[in-house]
């Protein structure tokens, strides 16, 4: 059965568009190959503003922690980590291990 990853930033006020630019730019790809499968991604429309959120699948606790540390090791990771500290956008991060029903589609 996979698990899941949720991932949500709260973004200070005017800095979605920055940093979704940023991220596209320096993270997606990056991401995408090293974590393997997303899920989705999203921002919020109402309830909570400036949030972004994604999710990612993963077969095991340990499959999760091999991909994000050879993402870790990666000289393009660490760029983006840089420029994403430069623009200081990121208010809060919360993560979430998400493991479905037996009746989630996800299953």
């Amino acid at each position: 059965m996979m698990i899941y990853e949720m991932r949500t930033y709260t973004l200070k006020p005017t800095r979605m568009a920055d940093w979704l630019a940023l991220y596209k730019s320096h993270a997606l790809a990056v991401q995408q190959e090293h974590l393997g499968k997303l899920v989705g991604f999203f921002t919020t429309e109402f309830g909570t503003a400036n949030q972004v959120v994604h999710i990612w699948a993963y077969e095991s606790l340990d499959e999760r922690a091999a991909r994000r540390a050879k993402m870790a090791a990666d000289p393009r990771w660490s760029e983006f980590s840089a420029k994403n500290k430069e623009l200081d956008a990121i208010v809060e991060l919360k993560s979430s291990i998400l493991k479905p029903t037996d009746f989630s589609p996800l299953a």
